[in-house]
């Protein structure tokens, strides 16, 4: 039987929560929508008359999609060129769902989701439920057909393993602004020494270029490795300039509800810096240069009132 506009609505109706649960669980907007759109289909083949509880019935779908998903998506990692990050989503966009809450807004944190790689699909799964969703351990162990008893083992122990990675103790927003922009003073200042003092001991700087734009397939280790790569990567001179196409526009906004930093050329996002900042320094800067992973933040960045950018660069 084909499905009634009323139908229709009920899901459409449902669509801004799955997004964000299947972009929390697979780090893609792309993905994620993708997940969503097929999740629609078997609404479309369901005898939907017979489905008692209709929030569940989709979360259970989305979540088995998104699952089989991360596993087929753990096997092209594997050949993907370089590191390969999670696609950043700036402010205001739908699809980071839920912040009222400190679990909430730290499940969708761009380092949290890099960290999420790390966990099995289930672990993902009920972490992203439980965590940023606030689904009891019952409903969880429904979707996922598990006990009870193995949702909270598999929640307890994914939470760790995302909590042993994020040990430090963050700090608020407009402190975390400054420091980027005290960040950027010091990498265009062509000196070492000042970045140094804003990075932790063990900073890391990675960066996600798919293959398609330069990226360093191994992460720089250290606060002086980091230092100097930052302070080259903003070093003025034609080379860069002819990568990036044109005079770089730099701009301080929220990307994943933290401050990051974007490199705009006429219009078009071509990098989100995403840096982890913690009360000890920056601890970690996460570079998203795939094209391909920045598409969705052009589009949102065109339809945003950003202001006048930082400053020029190249």
């Amino acid at each position: 039987m084909p499905l009634t506009v009323q139908d229709v609505d009920r899901f459409e109706a449902s669509r801004p929560r799955l997004e964000a649960i299947a972009y929390r669980l697979l780090g893609s907007a792309a993905e994620a929508e993708d997940a969503v759109q097929d999740t629609f289909l078997r609404w479309q083949g369901a005898d939907v008359d017979r489905i008692e509880v209709l929030e569940a019935w989709l979360t259970k779908v989305l979540t088995n999609v998104c699952l089989n998903q991360l596993t087929s998506a753990r096997a092209r990692r594997e050949t993907y060129v370089g590191q390969w990050l999670p696609e950043p989503l700036l402010a205001g966009d739908p699809m980071l769902g839920p912040a009222d809450t400190v679990e909430q807004r730290d499940s969708v944190s761009y380092a949290v989701l890099a960290l999420m790689e790390r966990l099995s699909p289930n672990e993902r799964a009920v972490y992203v439920l439980r965590e940023a969703f606030g689904y009891p351990h019952r409903e969880i162990a429904e979707i996922l057909d598990l006990t009870e008893a193995a949702a909270q083992q598999t929640f307890h122990r994914a939470r760790k393993h995302v909590a042993d990675g994020t040990a430090r103790t963050e700090i608020d927003e407009a402190a975390a602004r400054r420091i980027v922009e005290e960040f950027l003073a010091a990498a265009t200042s062509g000196r070492t020494e000042p970045l140094v003092r804003l990075l932790t001991e063990d900073a890391i700087a990675v960066g996600d270029g798919g293959g398609k734009v330069p990226a360093r397939a191994k992460a720089f280790e250290g606060a002086l490795a980091v230092a100097k790569f930052m302070r080259g990567l903003f070093k003025p001179g034609k080379a860069q300039r002819a990568l990036a196409g044109g005079t770089v526009e730099v701009h301080v906004t929220s990307a994943n509800g933290s401050s990051a930093v974007l490199a705009v050329v006429d219009g078009r996002v071509i990098g989100v810096i995403c840096p982890e900042i913690t009360a000890e320094g920056i601890a970690a800067f996460r570079s998203q240069v795939n094209p391909d992973k920045l598409e969705r933040a052009t589009r949102r960045w065109a339809a945003s009132d950003h202001g006048d950018p930082l400053f020029s660069a190249f």
